[in-house]
C-alpha cells in the first residue's frame, strides 16, 4: 500500500491536481493551504549560491592510507596501513555561476571533507598547485574582475586583464591555467591540491610543514579551445554527467595522494617563501612521497541536499594537522565558514553532509535559524557542575614562534622570491607544442583588451618570465589586433 500524501503539518490531501476555487470558473481561494504551502516553498526552494565556487558536482567515498606517515602526523585517520576514512568530495568551476557550462577554462575546486573519528577533517583545493594572489585583501578585488561585469552582465577581458596587469604575482596561475590543462576533460581526469601549505605535527611535539598532491589514476586529460567548444555546444553539464555515469556504471575515479614534508627550521632559509600560494615547492628539493589512495564510489541521493548544501572550511582541523602563516590560507580559515554561515545559516553544521559521522559534536551551541538538536535541560555555559561537555588538553597543531612588529608587510623576501621567475621555469618545461598552445590561447583573450596600457602591462609580465615567452606573445597579441584594425 502506498504511503497517503499529507501537508507539511502532517495532514492528508484529498486532491493534489487542482485547486480550491469558488465555484466550477471562481477564483481561487485563499483557504487552499496545500495551492499555498506548495507555491511558497517553491519560491523558497533556491538559497543564495556560492560567490565563487558556485557550480559544482560531488561524491562519497574513502580514504585508504597506503604508506607509513605516522612519524610524521598524529591524525588518528593516517595512523596505520589499511585504515579507511568516508569522504565526500566537491569539485567545482570558481567564476561561473550556477547555471554556468562545466567545459570552460577555469581553476577547478577539489573540496574534500574527511569524516575522521576525530571530527571533520575539510581540505579545500584546487586542481592548480598556486593561485592567483597572494594576500587575502586583494580576493574580493580578483573575483569582482572576473565576474560579470555590473553594467555589461558579462565577463569582460578589460576587466580581468586590467587586474592582472596590477598583479604580477599572476604570471605562474596564469600560465598554468592557459597551458595545456586549463580545461580539464572531466573531474576525473584532473589532479587535486591541498596549494597551501599546512602543517602536521607527530606524537613527539615535531612539526613539518605539507603540501597535499592528489595525482588522478585515470590519467590527466583535457581539452582545447576547439574541443570545449563542441562540448559546451552539446552538453553544458558534461562534466557533471561523467562524473555521475562513471559511478553508476562502477567505474570508480581514485587519486593517489602524494604530500611533500619540510621540516619547520628549514622555512626561513628557503629560496621561495614556502608559505606563498604563488608558488610551488620544486620536487627536486622536497620529492613527494606517497600516503594513500582516494576512491569515489557513491553518489548524492540529493544533489540540492548533499552538494549544493555541502559545508567546507579550511578551518576544520584534527588532531596533527594546523595552519600554516600562509596568508591566503588565513583569510580563508575565517571567510569559508562565514560564507557558509551566510548561505545555510549558524546551524549548517547539523546538516547530514556536513555533521560528523565517525564521532560526535558536543559543544554549547543553542538556537538560531533551523535549530534542531533541541538539547533540553541540559546547560548551555561552560564550564558548569552537570557534567556537560570540557574542554581538553589535545591540541590540534604545534606552536610557531613569532616575532616583528604589528603592521601590513609584503611577502618576505627570499633569494628567489619574485613574481616571474616560477612562471619563466613552468613556460621553459612545455614542449614546443604546449609552448605554441599556450601562446594561442594567452593572445585570443588578451587582444580582446581595449586599452594599450594595460595590455603593455601584461606583455612586461611574461617578458620578465622568460623572454621567449614575452616576444611570441607580444608579436601574437599584435597579429591578432592588427587583424581586427583590418
Amino acid at each position: 500500500m502506498s504511503k497517503i500524501l499529507t501537508t507539511e503539518a502532517g495532514a492528508p490531501v484529498a486532491d493534489n491536481q487542482n485547486s480550491a476555487s469558488a465555484g466550477e470558473y471562481g477564483p481561487l481561494l485563499i483557504q487552499d493551504q496545500q495551492l499555498l504551502e506548495k507555491l511558497a516553498r517553491f519560491n523558497r526552494e533556491r538559497i543564495p549560491e556560492r560567490v565563487v565556487h558556485a557550480r559544482g558536482s560531488g561524491a562519497y567515498g574513502y580514504f585508504e592510507v597506503t604508506d607509513e606517515v605516522s612519524r610524521f602526523t598524529r591524525a588518528d585517520f593516517l595512523a596505520e596501513i589499511g585504515k579507511r576514512t568516508e569522504v565526500f568530495l566537491r569539485f567545482s568551476t570558481v567564476a561561473g555561476n550556477l547555471g554556468s557550462s562545466d567545459a570552460v577554462r577555469d581553476p577547478r575546486g577539489f573540496a574534500l571533507k574527511f569524516y575522521t573519528a576525530e571530527g571533520n577533517y575539510d581540505l579545500v583545493g584546487n586542481n592548480t598547485p598556486v593561485f592567483f594572489i597572494k594576500d587575502p585583501i586583494k580576493f574580493p578585488d580578483f573575483i569582482h574582475s572576473q565576474k560579470r561585469d555590473p553594467f555589461t552582465g558579462v565577463q569582460e577581458a578589460d576587466n580581468v586583464w586590467d587586474f592582472w596587469a596590477h598583479s604580477p604575482a599572476s604570471t605562474h596561475q596564469i600560465t598554468w591555467l592557459f597551458g595545456d590543462r586549463g580545461i580539464p576533460a572531466s573531474y576525473r581526469h584532473m589532479n587535486g591540491y591541498g596549494s597551501h601549505t599546512y602543517q602536521w605535527v607527530n606524537e613527539a611535539g615535531e612539526a613539518f610543514w605539507v603540501k597535499y598532491h592528489f595525482k588522478t589514476n585515470q590519467g590527466v586529460r583535457s581539452l582545447d579551445g576547439g574541443q570545449s567548444a563542441q562540448v559546451l555546444g552539446a552538453d553544458a553539464d558534461s562534466h557533471q554527467r561523467d562524473l555521475h555515469q562513471a559511478i553508476e556504471r562502477g567505474v570508480f575515479p581514485s587519486w593517489t595522494l602524494y604530500v611533500q614534508l619540510m621540516p619547520v627550521a628549514e622555512a626561513a632559509e628557503y629560496r621561495f617563501n614556502p608559505f606563498d600560494l604563488t608558488k610551488v615547492w620544486p620536487h627536486a628539493d622536497y620529492p613527494l612521497q606517497k600516503v594513500g589512495r582516494l576512491v569515489l564510489n557513491r553518489n548524492p541521493e540529493n544533489v540540492f541536499a548533499e552538494v549544493e548544501q555541502a559545508a567546507f572550511s579550511p578551518n576544520n582541523f584534527v588532531p596533527g594537522i594546523g595552519p600554516s602563516p600562509d596568508k591566503m590560507l588565513q583569510g580563508r580559515l575565517f571567510a569559508y565558514a562565514d560564507a557558509q554561515r551566510y548561505r545555510l545559516g549558524v546551524n549548517h553544521t547539523l546538516l547530514a553532509v556536513n555533521a560528523p559521522r565517525a564521532t560526535e559534536a558536543n559543544n554549547y551551541g543553542r538556537d538560531g535559524l533551523a535549530a534542531v538538536n533541541s538539547s533540553g535541560r541540559d546547560k548551555n555555559y561552560e564550564p558548569n557542575s552537570y557534567d556537560g561537555p570540557a574542554q581538553t588538553d589535545n591540541a590540534l597543531a604545534a606552536p610557531v614562534r613569532l616575532d616583528g612588529h604589528t603592521g601590513t608587510y609584503s611577502t618576505p623576501a627570499h633569494t628567489k622570491d619574485d613574481d616571474f621567475f616560477q612562471a619563466g621555469e613552468l613556460y621553459r618545461l612545455m614542449s614546443a607544442g604546449e609552448r605554441s598552445r599556450l601562446i594561442d590561447n594567452l593572445a585570443g583573450f588578451l587582444a580582446q583588451v581595449t586599452r594599450d596600457d594595460v595590455v603593455e602591462k601584461n606583455l612586461a609580465h611574461f617578458h620578465a618570465a622568460d623572454e621567449e615567452y614575452g616576444a611570441r606573445l607580444e608579436a601574437a597579441v599584435a597579429k591578432l589586433r592588427a587583424g581586427d584594425e583590418g
